[in-house]
């Protein structure tokens, strides 16, 4: 299982945003939903062995479960349209039990330390940093969670949780990339590595 938490520090934590407008009125939205679609799509097909994980404002956390979505499609503006049904849904989401919105996504109430905790229990935790060690000088782990920001750095305390949580630190090349292409460049490097991707 590969696993990605992407914090949103601006995003929406209800559903009141117009799908027109997710990169100004919806807090940047547009950069997650970027992630979610890194995350998943292949040419021709989904991921299933994927999990993504939004937190949004530190109060809720969004699920993509790849061996359950369907309605996904390679646009921003329907990842979207799923993040806000879920968010319609989030006062069914009972403690830090799941809301499930539709296939594959669910909400929950939590923030990103109980995400993070709940996420590492059965993964090794990848700080993705400029000072860690080349990526391809580390052997990839079997069950990764990689943990990114959206176009924000992470807060300290964000920053404190992470490096106490984190197994490994790892740079992914030279430059510091977006949150997206992070992504992609994490998959490359597990797929490279002999991995399958199933």
């Amino acid at each position: 299982m590969r696993q990605f938490i992407v914090i949103g520090h601006d995003a929406p934590t209800t559903p009141d945003f117009s799908l027109d407008d997710i990169a100004g009125g919806a807090g940047r939205l547009d950069v997650l939903c970027r992630c979610v679609n890194s995350a998943f799509f292949l040419s021709h097909d989904i991921r299933e062995d994927v999990r993504v994980h939004l937190v949004l404002g530190d109060e809720y956390t969004v699920r993509f479960e790849g061996s359950e979505l369907r309605r996904l499609n390679p646009d921003e503006r329907s990842t979207a349209a799923l993040i806000r049904k879920a968010l319609e849904k989030r006062e069914e989401a009972i403690g830090h039990m799941p809301a499930e919105s539709s296939p594959g996504v669910s909400i929950r109430r939590m923030g990103f330390e109980t995400t993070l905790e709940e996420a590492a229990r059965d993964a090794t935790v990848v700080e993705l940093h400029e000072d860690g060690d080349p990526v391809v000088q580390v052997e990839p782990p079997e069950n990764p969670l990689f943990v990114l920001s959206d176009h924000h750095d992470f807060t300290d305390e964000e920053a404190e949780l992470l490096a106490a949580a984190a197994d490994e630190r790892v740079r992914l090349g030279p430059e510091i990339l977006h949150a997206d292409h992070s992504i992609t460049v994490a998959h490359n490097y597990l797929d490279t590595a002999g991995y399958s991707r199933y």
